[in-house]
């Protein structure tokens, strides 16, 4: 009965640290977690909260250097126009205050690429220094 109890005390540490794992594996990138909701919901006045006060922007092939204001209005013309269905993350990546995000935005019918810069300077809250939304295209 020993044998078996420390067999499952065992167990059970090994999962917590499989799962303290992979919680600190999403951690890093925790700031992408809301932002893809928002994005897969089309949520534009939630998503613009993760915005930087001035920041790029590009959806298609116009791209504009705008207020966290006119970045808002941009994105909720483009979800007008392209009902989103799903967002799925196909990259990610950071260096020191940087992380970056490639994801699918499928919105409209179409598939786009959405590519998104966000940075915490001086370990502040992230934002979004830089979204840009292109159509995808077929690779064959």
């Amino acid at each position: 009965m020993k044998k078996l109890l420390s067999i499952l005390l065992v167990l059970a540490g090994l999962l917590a640290g499989t799962a303290a794992k992979a919680q600190n594996a999403d951690g890093e990138f925790a700031v992408f977690s809301s932002i893809t909701r928002y994005l897969s919901q089309g949520d534009v006045n939630s998503l613009s909260s993760w915005f930087a006060e001035n920041m790029d922007v590009t959806v298609i092939s116009s791209t504009r250097s705008c207020s966290k204001k006119q970045a808002r209005e941009i994105l909720r013309s483009f979800f007008s126009a392209n009902t989103p269905r799903s967002f799925e993350v196909t990259h990610r990546a950071s260096e020191a205050n940087k992380k970056y995000l490639i994801g699918q935005l499928n919105a409209g019918g179409e598939l786009f690429q959405v590519t998104i810069y966000a940075t915490a300077p001086g370990g502040e809250t992230y934002k979004i220094q830089e979204l840009n939304i292109s159509r995808q295209t077929a690779v064959y």
